[in-house]
C-alpha cells in the first residue's frame, strides 16, 4: 500500500486535516493496521515538501491547532498516473512457503510436517476473514474476501506439493 498515495487520493476529494485524513484512511485501508498519527504527519511534511500538497495556515481546534492540507495540481496529477497503472500481478515466483520446503528438504527436515502445519494455520486465517465478512462493513468484506482468495490459492499450492513431495525431495538430493 502506498500511502503517500492513498493520502493524495483522500486529498483530491477535498482539502482535510491530518486527523481526518487518519481517520478515513483507516475506515476504508487500515483494517488490521491503522495509520499511525506520526506516519500521516511526516508523510504530509513530505508531499508538502515535494509541491504535491500544500498546508493552510494553522485552525484552533479541539486540541492543538490543526492545518488543513489541500491537494496541488502535480500532487493530483500523481494521483492520475497512480490509477492508471495496474498493480503488479502477484503472486511473485519466489515465496517465503517455497523455500522453507525446499530448505526443510535440503536439511534433513519434515517438508511434510511444515506443509500441514502452514495448512492449519492458512485455514484459521481464512475462518478469522469468514468471521469478519459476517460482521463487517462491505469494505472489510471485500478486503476479506480478497485475503481468502490468496489464501486458497495457496492452500491449493500446498496440497500439490505435498502430492509432489518425494519428487522434489530427489530433486533437491540430486542438487
Amino acid at each position: 500500500m502506498s500511502v503517500p498515495l492513498a493520502l493524495l487520493g483522500l486529498l483530491e476529494r477535498e482539502p482535510s486535516h491530518g486527523y481526518d485524513l487518519k481517520r478515513d484512511y483507516d475506515t476504508f485501508f487500515g483494517q488490521g493496521k491503522p495509520l499511525p498519527f506520526g506516519q500521516v504527519y511526516s508523510t504530509l511534511g513530505r508531499l508538502a515538501r515535494d509541491g504535491k500538497v500544500t498546508a493552510g495556515q494553522s485552525e484552533p481546534g479541539d486540541g492543538p491547532d490543526r492545518k488543513r492540507y489541500a491537494i496541488t495540481p502535480l500532487g493530483t496529477r500523481e494521483v492520475e498516473v497512480w490509477l492508471a497503472e495496474p498493480v503488479a500481478a502477484e503472486p511473485y515466483l519466489q515465496t517465503v512457503l517455497f523455500t522453507k520446503v525446499v530448505l526443510a528438504l535440503m536439511l534433513g527436515r519434515d517438508a511434510a510436517g511444515y506443509l500441514d502445519l502452514q495448512r492449519a494455520t492458512h485455514l484459521r486465517r481464512m475462518r478469522e476473514f469468514t468471521q469478519i465478512k459476517r460482521t463487517g462493513s462491505l469494505t472489510d468484506a471485500l478486503l476479506a474476501d480478497h485475503g481468502m482468495f490468496h489464501l486458497e490459492a495457496d492452500l491449493r499450492w500446498i496440497d500439490v506439493t505435498q502430492a509432489r513431495l518425494g519428487a522434489l525431495a530427489a530433486m533437491v538430493r540430486e542438487q
